[in-house]
């Protein structure tokens, strides 16, 4: 009676070798691990982007007061020349990409002393450009000029460029990066719009950050 109430699979089941229920049960314990394995795999794959949509805000909160950061050595800046640079943002989260770095234009004074500034604008933030034959800062926006030493020229902006702290550690130039624009050194500029602003002397300008 009890093998009329077996089912197929029992009765198949029994009808094996032991040879074969090795055989079948390991199949199955690896179509288990198989399917625990894709689903941690595929929570994983769920799980990244949500914690670091969480944890993002804390970690930038963090190191929102930007760290210092290199551009390389100051051989690559010849003394007289300005030359556009670019490193990677501090501030920077994993899904930036290309627009983590940041660009921004080096001017070396002589050996020991530098500027670097802000590649926006200080009118509405576009990228201005150098022109060496004229030494000046230019905004392809609203006309906005600046000259060599970042200080405002003509055009909208009220103010100069915005400038890094700057240091050398040995033949290393770095800047202190991650700050807004509006926080860099700098002092706004009070003058009205389109009044031409004479440079300031170089000695009394952009002197290295002491630590």
């Amino acid at each position: 009676m009890s093998e009329l109430l077996q089912s197929p699979e029992e009765s198949s089941s029994n009808d094996l070798s032991p040879e074969e229920k090795a055989a079948a049960h390991s199949r199955r314990t690896f179509l288990f691990k198989l399917a625990v394995a894709l689903n941690a795999a595929v929570g994983t794959v769920l799980a990244v982007p949500l914690v670091g949509y969480l944890l993002g805000p804390a970690t930038k909160k963090a190191s929102s007061k930007g760290s210092w950061v290199t551009l390389g050595s100051a051989k690559d800046f010849a003394v007289g020349e300005t030359k556009l640079a670019d490193f990677l943002s501090p501030v920077r989260s994993l899904g930036d990409g290309e627009t983590g770095k940041v660009a921004c234009w080096v001017r070396r004074i002589s050996a020991q002393q530098f500027q670097v500034f802000a590649i926006n604008c200080a009118h509405l933030g576009c990228p201005v450009r150098w022109f060496a034959q004229s030494k000046l800062f230019m905004c392809p926006c609203h006309g906005g000029a600046y000259y060599e030493d970042g200080s405002r020229a003509s055009g909208p902006p009220e103010r100069g460029l915005f400038e890094y702290r700057y240091k050398l550690d040995g033949d290393s130039l770095s800047i202190h990066a991650g700050d807004m624009p509006t926080l860099a050194t700098q002092a706004a500029c009070k003058e009205k719009p389109l009044v031409q602003i004479e440079p300031a002397a170089t000695e009394t300008r952009s002197k290295p950050w002491q630590a």
